[in-house]
C-alpha cells in the first residue's frame, strides 16, 4: 500500500472505462474511501460500451500522445498475472490507400509514428503482400488497389473480461461498487458540487465526485450543458457464430481495420468462435420522442425487444466490407448484432476536466470509440487531474471549453438520425 493515505470520500459515478480505471488508480495512491456507483444491478453493465466481446488495442494513432500512451497501456495488457488472458496479441492491419506514407492520412501519421516509438510493423505494398499477413489456409480478397502495414504490437482484448478484471482489483483494493443507482441529480451548495441523488431517492454525498458515465452523460446530466463537446452516438455492430472447425481457420488472423477509406474492422474468431465486425463511423443519434434535444443511448436495457438492432442499410454495408476481407465469411448469416453507444467528441480527445471552475466536480468521459484500449492506465491521467499534477498541455487536450482545431480523423461522415422504421427484419441477417 502507498505510504500516503487520503481520507477524503471520493464518489465516481459510472462503472465504466474511465470510472473503474479512476477508481484503481485512486485507491493505488493511498486513496481510502473511494465509491463507484452504476445505474446497472451487475457488473460490468450489459449495455456498457466497456462491456464487449472484444476491443482493439493498437498504438496506430496520427496522435503522437494516444500513440505514446497506447504502447504503455499494451504494456500492462501483458501482464498475465493481473488480466489473465484478457489480451491477444494479433496484430493489427492497418489499410491505407498507398504504401508510401507521404500523403498525411490517418494512416500515414499513425505509420510514422508507429516507427519512431519503436514499434514492430511491416509496410505491405500491394495485394499479395497484404496476404501473406494472413495464414496460408486462410481465404481472403485480393486487396486489390489496397496498401498497409502490420503492426505486430497489437491486437484485441476481450473487453468484458478485462473490466470484469479490474472491477475485482478495485475491491481487492478497498473500493466499494454500489449498484441499481441511476443518478438523476447533481447535488450543489453555493456553486459546490457536494453529492449526488438517485431516482429511489437515495442521496450520496462527497469531497470530490466523479462523472464517469459513457454516453450516458449529455441526457443524464441535462444541466451540464455538454452538448458542444459530447454526443451520444450508437455505432453499428454484428457477429457471425462459426464453427469450432471454422474458427480454427481464422483464429492467427490479425484484427483488419481499415483507415484508408471505410472504418471498417473485423476481429479473428473469439473463445466462443465469434468473429464480430464494425465500422468505425460517424455513427447514428438517438432523440426520445416527442420533444427529445438530446442523444441519449437506446440498448438492450432500454428496449429489451429491438434496443440491440442496427439499420437494415448498417447490415448491408458491414456485408459488403466484410467481402472485401473475407468473402467466404461474408456469405454467412450474422448471428446477432448491437448499437454500442459512445460518447464522441468533436475532434477525438477525451474529456477530463473539472467543470466551471468547481474543484468538486470532475468530468472524465468523451471516450469517442477509441478510450477502452486505455483501461490499464486512462484512470492515471483522472487522478493527475484531481491531484492539480497533469500535464498543461494534456490539461488543454481534455479540457471542456477547449478549441476545436480539427475533426475527429480516423472517422468520416455525420452522424445520422436513428429512424426506427429503418431497423433490419431478420430475413436481413441472412
Amino acid at each position: 500500500m502507498p505510504s500516503n493515505t487520503h481520507d477524503e470520500r471520493v464518489l465516481i459515478v459510472g462503472a465504466g472505462c474511465f470510472g473503474v480505471s479512476t477508481a484503481y488508480h485512486l485507491l493505488q495512491r493511498g486513496y481510502t474511501n473511494v465509491t463507484v456507483l452504476d445505474r446497472s444491478s451487475t457488473l460490468p453493465a450489459p449495455d456498457a460500451a466497456s462491456n464487449d466481446l472484444n476491443r482493439i488495442v493498437r498504438s496506430s494513432y496520427d496522435d503522437k500522445f494516444y500513440a505514446a500512451f497506447a504502447r504503455e497501456a499494451i504494456s500492462s495488457w501483458k501482464d498475465v498475472e493481473r488480466w489473465g488472458d484478457s489480451y491477444h496479441e494479433s496484430g493489427v492491419l492497418v489499410l491505407g490507400s498507398s504504401s508510401t506514407f507521404t500523403d498525411g492520412t490517418y494512416t500515414d501519421e499513425s505509420y510514422k509514428n508507429d516507427i519512431a516509438l519503436g514499434a514492430s510493423v511491416k509496410v505491405l505494398e500491394n495485394g499479395d503482400a497484404m496476404r501473406s499477413a494472413f495464414p496460408s489456409q486462410v481465404p481472403t480478397a485480393a486487396f486489390e488497389d489496397c496498401a498497409g502495414y502490420l503492426n505486430h504490437d497489437g491486437g484485441w482484448a476481450n473487453a468484458g473480461q478485462g473490466l470484469s478484471k479490474l472491477i475485482d482489483q478495485v475491491k481487492a483494493l478497498g473500493g466499494k461498487f454500489v449498484t441499481s443507482k441511476k443518478v438523476t441529480k447533481i447535488l450543489r451548495e453555493k456553486g459546490k458540487t457536494t453529492g449526488v441523488q438517485c431516482s429511489d431517492e437515495t442521496t450520496f454525498t462527497a469531497s470530490l465526485i466523479v462523472i464517469a458515465s459513457g454516453s450516458w452523460t449529455p441526457s443524464a446530466f441535462p444541466e451540464l450543458d455538454l452538448g458542444r463537446v459530447c454526443l451520444a452516438t450508437g455505432q453499428c455492430v454484428a457477429m457471425i457464430q462459426l464453427s469450432e472447425s471454422e474458427a480454427a481457420v481464422y483464429k492467427d488472423c490479425p484484427v483488419v481495420l481499415d483507415f484508408g477509406s471505410s472504418g471498417f474492422y473485423v476481429f479473428p474468431p473469439n473463445e466462443e468462435n465469434i468473429v464480430k465486425v464494425a465500422i468505425h463511423a460517424a455513427g447514428f443519434t438517438y432523440f426520445e420522442e416527442p420533444n427529445g434535444t438530446i442523444s441519449t443511448p437506446r440498448t438492450v436495457t432500454t428496449d429489451p425487444i429491438r434496443g440491440l438492432l442496427i439499420p437494415k442499410a448498417a447490415v448491408q454495408d458491414l456485408r459488403k466490407h466484410l467481402r472485401r476481407v473475407y468473402p467466404d465469411l461474408a456469405e454467412k448469416p450474422f448471428s446477432g448484432t448491437r448499437l454500442c453507444w459512445y460518447n464522441d467528441t468533436p475532434d477525438g480527445n477525451w474529456v477530463i476536466d473539472r467543470y466551471a471552475q468547481d474543484d468538486s466536480l470532475i468530468i472524465a468521459t468523451g471516450g469517442s470509440g477509441h478510450a477502452y484500449k486505455f483501461l490499464p492506465v486512462i484512470g492515471r491521467l483522472v487522478a493527475d487531474l484531481l491531484e492539480d499534477k497533469l500535464d498543461t498541455q494534456l490539461r488543454q487536450k481534455f479540457s471542456l471549453t477547449r478549441q476545436i482545431l480539427k475533426a475527429d480523423l480516423s472517422r468520416s461522415g455525420q452522424p445520422m438520425k436513428l429512424d426506427l422504421k429503418d431497423l433490419y427484419e431478420p430475413k436481413d441477417l441472412l
